[in-house]
């Protein structure tokens, strides 16, 4: 299969839809990432998503719609739940929620759970899509599972771990402008919980909800949301953490100037955005990569959420 890439105007959103209504799988811009979409209700085309990327089966997939009205088409926004997707939708936040039994979505999507992942994005091309393609939209990472996410098509079609050949298209509207996936947010107890920090701060949503967030303590072999899984967003070289630089690796600065700094002001925002493209990069030299301490708040602390699953032994 030959990989086309499409502009992100009308002819190329036109292309996408057509291609998302015959089955196929189509790699989307986010906000947060580029994600790998097919119509949540199809199972063979979402079957399609886990083939390509390699995922496995148990690990459940964010649904991504048009807008709060499309949401409760799928699952029951109880009122903690309305009051985060009034004040965060469209953005990159998900809403882990209970799954309407009339909601039409493909078993696979849910890996079975009774509750789905919900986003609305902010992106324009995404929402350009949503709304001509008509379809709730599953939409796990553009990249093969595992492997470090991808914030831009080149990314999407890289030869080295990307989906060139095994999906339709790429959707090409340039970079991600927050660069890590979603903040992630579920009820498991009946208390909000924190599933997987992301693209909005954990202290944002406890100022919204005026309580704080409940930690999450599930077993990752057995995940409720992505992202949970031990080994994740891995580059192929070992990496070592909150590090100074030792002779023979690439090391990612944080605070200071430097080819491979994050942020060269401490800005957690553009570390944010900077943290998979760079990862990429140091990753092209071969030789181990080390990582400067990230201060563990805000943005922060989804940045070091991600470096933690990178840095795992590996299966």
């Amino acid at each position: 299969m030959q990989t086309l890439r499409l502009s992100a105007d009308a002819t190329g959103l036109a292309r996408a839809a057509d291609l998302l209504a015959q089955g196929q799988c189509v790699a989307i811009p986010t906000e947060t990432v580029y994600g790998l979409a097919a119509d949540a209700r199809n199972a063979e085309a979402v079957a399609r998503i886990y083939q390509a990327k390699g995922r496995p089966s148990f690990n459940p997939l964010i649904v991504h719609v048009a807008d709060i009205a499309a949401a409760e088409a799928l699952a029951d926004l109880d009122p903690q739940a309305r009051l985060l997707a009034e004040r965060f939708w469209p953005g990159a936040l998900t809403l882990v929620l209970p799954l309407r039994a009339d909601s039409r979505i493909a078993s696979l999507v849910t890996a079975g759970l009774p509750t789905i992942g919900l986003r609305v994005p902010a992106h324009p091309a995404a929402q350009a899509l949503l709304r001509a393609s008509g379809a709730p939209l599953a939409a796990p990472s553009a990249n093969a599972s595992g492997r470090i996410s991808p914030t831009s098509a080149d990314h999407v079609l890289d030869p080295q771990g990307g989906l060139d050949g095994r999906i339709a298209a790429v959707l090409d509207a340039g970079p991600c402008p927050v660069g890590v996936e979603s903040t992630i947010i579920g009820w498991p107890d009946g208390r909000a919980t924190l599933l997987r920090p992301g693209g909005i701060a954990a202290e944002e949503i406890e100022a919204a909800l005026g309580q704080p967030l409940a930690a999450h303590h599930g077993d990752p072999s057995a995940p409720s949301a992505p992202g949970q899984l031990t080994s994740h967003y891995a580059p192929n070289a070992p990496l070592r953490l909150n590090a100074s630089p030792r002779p023979g690796e690439t090391h990612l600065g944080f605070g200071q100037p430097g080819p491979f700094s994050l942020s060269d002001s401490g800005d957690l925002t553009q570390a944010a955005a900077r943290l998979f493209d760079l990862l990429r990069r140091a990753d092209e030299f071969g030789r181990p990569i080390s990582v400067a301490p990230i201060p563990d708040h805000g943005l922060g602390a989804a940045i070091n959420d991600r470096l933690r699953r990178a840095a795992a032994p590996r299966d």
